[in-house]
């Protein structure tokens, strides 16, 4: 479980919203889970799943914060149901953080077990070679990435380790996208069907995470995979918005963000149509502006944000 979000909104989230509904009682466990409140953050999770037991993401999530919470037994009980309702990222399980804790009991060796033989289930016509390359290339690019987002998010980040870990990253980075423009020149955006969830996810990665000049060359190449049902719509609609910005341009969903010069806070980088932003993320499979926006410890009001960025265009304009 990977969330970047400070406290302030998010405790306030946490012990005030009214939830009713699936998605309100998930996004208050959510909210919970940040603010280190772990224990509540279970609380919720159980209120949404006695609603429902069917995303496998919020399943997973649940029990990384059972586990924080230091309640193995639920948390092998969600992580379990997690797979059983398609879960399939092994590399990530194994290296995530928050869990850990289960490295040590029993239950979570028969966990992993479980999960690798329903891999082998799925990918029994999967090219192993290079699935395994993938899952290879997934744990350089995410763990390294957990040690940077743990420095960074400490309540005195040490700027020594911050930039000798930003090194590394960058190293692995350049090897890891080496590597992946081999097989993407080589043999194209595979889908799932060839390399597995996991392994399909790594193409996007190391992408996103490259210089503009890769992204721009690999970038018409993931939007015809997506047509052909080998990319995540989700994932293409990132690097859309990444290049975009990157390009001088709005971007298109309102996933990527960036520091409000004049408050210095976290806001929604610049898009177009603001109005119907939630439409075009529907489409693709993201959730709502309010929904994103909790993750990124910020409060989503449509016609705040349409004020602040008729307030900056102006200024852009006035400096030209």
């Amino acid at each position: 479980m990977k969330k970047i979000i400070a406290f302030s909104f998010i405790v306030m989230n946490c012990f005030f919203l009214q939830a009713q509904t699936y998605k309100e009682w998930v996004r208050k466990a959510d909210s919970c889970y940040t603010a280190k409140n772990y224990e509540l953050s279970v609380s919720y999770y159980e209120k949404a799943f006695k609603i429902e037991q069917k995303d496998y993401r919020d399943l997973y999530d649940a029990g990384c914060s059972a586990s924080m919470a230091k309640m193995n037994k639920k948390a092998f009980k969600w992580l379990n149901l997690s797979i059983d309702n398609g879960y399939e990222n092994i590399a990530h399980i194994k290296i995530d953080n928050d869990l850990k804790p289960l490295h040590s009991e029993k239950e979570w060796n028969k966990t992993i077990e479980k999960l690798q033989k329903k891999l082998d289930i799925i990918g029994a016509n999967y090219d192993k070679v290079l699935e395994k390359e993938l899952a290879a290339i997934y744990t350089d690019d995410q763990e390294i990435r957990g040690e940077f987002m743990n420095v960074y998010r400490a309540s005195k980040p040490d700027k020594k380790k911050i930039d000798s870990i930003g090194k590394i990253m960058q190293r692995k980075d350049s090897i890891n996208l080496i590597k992946i423009m081999k097989i993407l020149d080589e043999r194209g955006w595979l889908g799932k069907n060839v390399v597995g969830t996991q392994g399909n996810q790594t193409l996007f990665l190391v992408i996103q995470h490259a210089d503009l000049k890769y992204q721009q060359k690999y970038l018409p190449m993931m939007r015809e995979a997506a047509k052909n049902g080998n990319a995540s719509p989700a994932n293409l609609a990132y690097l859309e918005d990444r290049v975009a910005l990157r390009e001088g341009k709005k971007q298109i969903y309102g996933s990527q963000s960036s520091k409000n010069k004049k408050t210095n806070k976290i806001c929604i980088a610049p898009m177009i149509d603001p109005d119907n932003v939630d439409k075009r993320r529907a489409e693709v499979g993201l959730g709502t502006m309010a929904e994103y926006a909790v993750k990124l410890n910020i409060e989503w009001n449509l016609e705040e944000y349409k004020k602040e960025l008729a307030e900056t265009e102006k200024l852009e304009n006035t400096k030209q």
